[in-house]
């Protein structure tokens, strides 16, 4: 299956146990390796009810992101908690350890995504032996007032910024680049987007590199956007 690719949560699997944390997570996998261009494993959507936790974990190979878009809860990285609601954005590097905490009365809702770091991307494509290099701070970001963040100081892989776009019922935004496909998640509201069906809330597009398209909303709408970088491209 080729991009752009449009998919919602609305049927999502049940998963007991992830990350050996017990409880029930909800999850859904909006792209995936075989879709995309770019040395991305998934694009995904996880929500866990109150109470529950997505179990703390190494992340060895990849580098993830988890962008907050309903509810509250805590981020437990490496071993600290600290506060998260809509917006808050996670960047986990290789060599930290992450998690995810449900702290309020309603279900916690999150996107993912993940990428293999260049190490891994050069482990996968040849045998000469890995240099040792300097591992990144994992960062958390408030994107409510911090709404663009750029990931090339902590990420190494395709995964190269983050966006939440706001915008007013007739207000349009441009996406698309030349050389990275982009993600993008409807949080809240109503939205066409060119060439494809109108939008709503818990609606995820890929779009392939290179794409052009205009984002115009119908009612009050937050979405997020993520670009990731295909093979021999600069985005």
């Amino acid at each position: 299956m080729s991009l752009p690719l449009v998919r919602t949560t609305d049927a999502p699997a049940s998963v007991y146990g992830v990350h050996g944390a017990a409880g029930l997570t909800h999850w859904t996998c909006l792209a995936s390796r075989q879709h995309l261009a770019s040395p991305t494993e998934a694009v995904e959507w996880a929500s866990i009810p109150p109470g529950g936790l997505s179990g703390e974990h190494l992340h060895s190979r990849t580098e993830e992101i988890y962008l907050i878009l309903n509810g509250e809860g805590e981020f437990i990285l490496d071993g600290e908690k600290i506060p998260a609601r809509p917006g808050t954005l996670a960047l986990t590097p290789v060599g930290h350890t992450h998690g995810l905490l449900n702290t309020g009365a309603t279900d916690l809702d999150w996107w993912v995504i993940e990428t293999l770091a260049a190490v891994t991307q050069k482990a996968i494509a040849t045998t000469e032996p890995m240099e040792e290099r300097p591992v990144a701070a994992a960062q958390i970001f408030d994107l409510t007032t911090t709404p663009v963040v750029d990931t090339t100081g902590t990420f190494t892989g395709p995964l190269r910024r983050v966006e939440r776009i706001s915008l007013e019922p007739g207000e349009s935004r441009s996406l698309g680049r030349a050389s990275a496909e982009v993600a993008v998640f409807v949080q809240q509201g109503e939205a066409s987007l060119t060439g494809l069906k109108s939008l709503s809330a818990n609606t995820c597009v890929t779009l392939p590199a290179g794409s052009s398209v205009v984002l115009t909303a119908s009612s009050p709408v937050v979405a997020y956007a993520v670009d990731l970088a295909v093979p021999g491209g600069d985005a």
